[in-house]
């Protein structure tokens, strides 16, 4: 008879349970947290950690919530070994920097095979597998419905709509230098009316504005709580508000660009598999379906028909929009004065939006009076008014010097960098409150000459 093996005793099977279910835990804590630094909103990122952990249950991960900008910085400054493990964020620009600072592992074997290489004419994922379109965005105009039929303002339809005079004190819009997808915006507006033209109007919607917000969410915050009538935002703040049932509305004006949001490894990061995982899934049928989340409301990268049929009636076509779309954006001009835009927009918007309201009041209540009563006198004064208040004081020429954008991309902690750039934004400062004065006192002698 074969001798059976003896039974251990319950006394040691209890401390031997024990043990495996520690070496399991350990196991389980091992495989590491994957830390995301994201402009996001909370409503995106909870919604794919939630579903990440589930499908993946011995991964978790943190969500580090910055700007765009102070993400950049925080990854820099960090050593390898130390800093998060994946980046994601709107901005295609601010990849390229970042690519370009060689900050990103390859990713290239996790791309969907089901995305089309490009929406219009930009790549969907960065062509030597740096970072990845994670999903699609475009830029348009988000209103409150209830909001306009009270003060009865017509529906937008372009960005020039908003430098009309009805839309006086009822505009908002964050700045490029805290908001990445604000920042496309405005680059968006520069490449497709030029320069001279872009900056004309994007000065003219800002005297309109009620305010320029401290972070983009500022913007769609207001819209859907009635603090403001209509805002510049990106798609999906838009979308999320009407999708969620706020009495809101978004148009994409026929001037807009839809380019990719991505997602990229960082090099050095504590989880590098992990991070794959995780990056992985984003782009996955699985991870795409979850933009169609009211509370998310992004565009996939993939097509409708890869959607396995989740698509919500009349939810927005990318594809098509990307074709109909007038700007073919370009990411190289807008990395390469990046910095520039930011620090202008500062100095003659942001810092100066009360002296240029003050313009705008003036210049519209002239207009309004000159359609009553035309003065030739007048009219030259207020011409002149337009062109104190809306003219760039930075020129084309110069924004395009290389040399001259050059200190903008240089080290900000060098010494004589940073005086340079404080010298330049100085005079920027003071000269658009001249101008804004100067303007203000033109357009209320082209009023008095109609009375």
């Amino acid at each position: 008879m074969r001798n059976r093996p003896a039974r251990l005793p319950t006394a040691f099977l209890r401390p031997l349970a024990a043990l495996l279910a520690a070496s399991t835990l350990a196991a389980t804590a091992s495989a590491g947290t994957v830390t995301v630094v994201t402009s996001f909103p909370k409503e995106l990122t909870q919604a794919y950690k939630t579903a990440f952990e589930k499908a993946n249950p011995t991964i978790k991960i943190e969500v580090l919530n910055k700007s765009t900008v102070q993400s950049i910085a925080y990854i820099r400054e960090l050593p390898a070994g130390q800093r998060p493990d994946v980046f994601w964020a709107s901005a295609p620009d601010a990849f390229e920097v970042m690519a370009g600072l060689k900050l990103f592992d390859n990713v290239a074997a996790l791309a969907n095979k089901a995305a089309p290489a490009k929406v219009g004419s930009y790549p969907i994922n960065h062509p030597d597998g740096l970072y990845l379109g994670q999903a699609l965005a475009g830029y348009g105009l988000m209103w409150n419905t209830r909001y306009m039929a009270a003060h009865k303002l017509p529906l937008p339809k372009t960005w020039a709509d908003l430098a009309r005079a009805p839309y006086y004190g009822h505009v908002a819009m964050s700045a490029p230098s805290r908001s990445g997808t604000t920042h496309l915006t405005v680059e968006t507006i520069l490449q497709g009316e030029g320069w001279i033209k872009g900056w004309s109007q994007l000065l003219q919607i800002a005297g309109n504005s009620a305010a320029i917000t401290e972070r983009s969410f500022g913007v769609p915050d207001g819209v859907n709580n009635g603090q403001f009538g209509v805002g510049l935002v990106i798609d999906f703040f838009g979308l999320a508000g009407r999708y969620s049932g706020f009495p809101v509305d978004f148009v994409y004006p026929d001037l807009t660009a839809i380019v990719p949001a991505n997602i990229a490894q960082v090099s050095g990061g504590k989880n590098p598999e992990e991070a794959r995982r995780f990056i992985a899934y984003t782009v996955s049928t699985q991870g795409q379906q979850l933009l169609y989340d009211p509370k998310v409301s992004r565009l996939p990268i993939l097509p409708p028909s890869a959607m396995g049929g989740k698509t919500p009636a009349g939810y927005p076509d990318p594809f098509a929009i990307a074709a109909r779309a007038k700007v073919r954006f370009d990411s190289d001009l807008s990395e390469s004065r990046y910095n520039l835009v930011s620090a202008l927009f500062d100095q003659t918007i942001t810092f100066r939006l009360k002296e240029l309201q003050a313009a705008s009041k003036a210049i519209h209540a002239a207009e309004a009076a000159l359609v009553r009563k035309p003065v030739p006198q007048a009219a030259a004064l207020l011409k002149q008014a337009r062109e104190a208040a809306f003219t760039p004081v930075v020129e084309e020429g110069r924004a395009a010097d290389k040399g001259f954008l050059a200190v903008f991309s240089a080290d900000k902690k060098a010494a004589e960098t940073s005086k340079q750039i404080t010298t330049l934004e100085n005079r920027w400062n003071s000269a658009a409150r001249v101008n804004y004065d100067r303007a203000r006192s033109l357009a209320e002698q082209a009023l008095a000459l109609t009375k």
